[in-house]
């Protein structure tokens, strides 16, 4: 098994040879390292792969020497503003007033302004809460203080515990719980790295999980407002199309007194999705509750728990077991996707469906070579479908639903409407491509996808529904 352990690491020479020592005496191995003193100057992450056992006399060694990180992500930087006379020895004074107190300097600002005075910035690390006040009594007495609210995505005061400074922000944002917080360290430390290799900056790696976090907390509650379009499709069908600002496109068809869902969204939107669903349907809690998932990433699956019955291909519930049983699912297993992955299960709460409310609609042939082709079909009331499975260029298991009689098609992200997005949703789907460095698993594979939808629709107006951006009427002269 392997674990990833968040070390707090003195800066000196021998810190991680006497970490290294331990993991080579209990004959662990280290599958991953990352360090960078330019982003933060004592954390350092370690993955090891060894035996349970084995791993946890490795904690108990670092614990012991103050190696391990305690948990609490708090920042314990303080930024001040002190307005100095511009003369001589001012500075000078309340140096030595902060070494009186014993507190390290993390960052300093300060220029002329012709105005007889600097406004010196400096972070603080501050240890001791009563010591502090104290200090800030006797600072005040030499000078007007000013303490300093400062924005995480801007500039970085203090890169002697960056790592906790950051995530605590972004675990308040989401409301995380604080046993939450080292995941999120280490998935964020690993899309860093990832991106780093890749000569991405890691302030650009940083400022870019920060504002997608900011966009899933930014429409919370009464903030919430999707785009929602009902489409008349025979005198007693419909379909009404959710567009979150955030995650996948929602689809609630309906054909008399019957309803099913195609996707979910993310399960941070519970409570704003239910009251949706309620308003459509008259009362969710009092339908036969049924939801098709066109395949399993976590903006597609994250309230498939609401549902009776989640109706996939068998390699979603495949993807789907492996995350009940705690393994890495068929995104987690492409290194450039885990973090992202596992960042956005972190911040939305995402859990898996049960494993009773699986239920097969098709099955997917490892040894077909078409890009795209017809593995089953599903009938809902007026609605026949043809469904098409394809050989995972977004994602393994992903399906195609074509109701050939109607002229329309549930796509999944096999095909997005990147035209019909609002400016929320547009904002929303900048983070994937450069946290993921692609969306797609494999993305020839799937652009060769793309196309071959268009060739196994017949001639005449198609109605596309995608699973992000606005429906999409595509005019087919495929006369096949």
């Amino acid at each position: 098994m392997k674990k990833t352990f968040v070390t707090a690491m003195p800066d000196k020479a021998g810190a991680f040879l006497k970490a290294s020592e331990f993991f080579a005496c209990l004959k662990i191995n280290i599958t991953r390292v990352s360090y960078n003193k330019a982003v933060d100057t004592h954390t350092l992450f370690i993955e090891a792969e060894g035996s349970e056992s084995q791993l946890e006399k490795a904690t108990l060694m670092l614990e012991k020497i103050g190696y391990l990180s305690t948990g609490d992500m708090s920042s314990n930087v303080v930024l001040l503003e002190f307005r100095l006379e511009d003369k001589p020895g001012e500075l000078l004074r309340v140096l030595k007033l902060i070494e009186k107190y014993g507190m390290n300097i993390s960052y300093i600002s300060s220029h002329e302004n012709g105005l007889g005075y600097q406004p010196f910035r400096m972070g603080l690390f501050v240890n001791d809460k009563d010591s502090f006040s104290e200090f800030l009594a006797h600072a005040k007495k030499m000078c007007p203080v000013t303490e300093i609210e400062y924005n995480r995505t801007e500039v970085n005061f203090d890169n002697t515990i960056f790592y906790k400074t950051y995530v605590d922000q972004l675990s308040a944002d989401a409301g995380l719980e604080s046993e939450i917080k080292n995941k999120l360290a280490v998935n964020v430390n690993r899309a860093m790295q990832i991106l780093d290799e890749k000569n991405v900056s890691p302030k650009t790696a940083f400022d870019n999980i920060a504002k997608f976090a900011g966009c899933l907390s930014a429409y919370k509650g009464s903030r919430f407002r999707p785009r929602i379009t009902k489409y008349k499709i025979t005198e007693n069908s419909s379909v009404t199309a959710i567009e979150p600002p955030c995650g996948s496109n929602t689809y609630i068809l309906n054909s008399g007194e019957e309803y099913l869902f195609i996707d979910s969204g993310y399960s941070v939107y519970r409570d704003e999705m239910l009251e949706i669903f309620n308003r459509i349907t008259g009362d969710f809690s009092k339908i036969i509750k049924r939801v098709i998932v066109t395949h399993a990433d976590v903006d597609h699956s994250g309230l498939l728990y609401l549902f009776d019955k989640v109706l996939v291909s068998d390699k979603s519930r495949e993807c789907f077991e492996l995350e009940l049983l705690s393994k890495r699912d068929f995104r987690e297993r492409n290194p450039l996707h885990l973090p992202y992955i596992r960042i956005c299960k972190l911040l939305t709460g995402y859990n898996p469906p049960p494993a009773d409310k699986l239920e097969v609609i098709c099955r997917i042939e490892e040894d077909n070579e078409n890009p795209v082709y017809l593995s089953g079909e599903f009938d809902f009331g007026e609605f026949h479908f043809d469904i098409y499975c394809t050989q995972g260029g977004h994602l393994a298991g992903e399906i195609i639903l074509v109701d050939k009689t109607n002229r329309i098609v549930f796509s999944g992200d096999v095909y997005v409407n990147v035209h019909g997005y609002t400016p929320e949703q547009e904002e929303y789907n900048r983070y994937a491509p450069i946290l993921m460095t692609s969306v797609d698993t494999n993305p020839e594979l799937a652009g060769i996808q793309r196309r071959a939808l268009l060739n196994i629709l017949g001639p005449g107006l198609w109605h596309i529904f995608g699973g992000h951006g606005g429906e999409k009427d595509i005019e087919n002269k495929n006369n096949q």
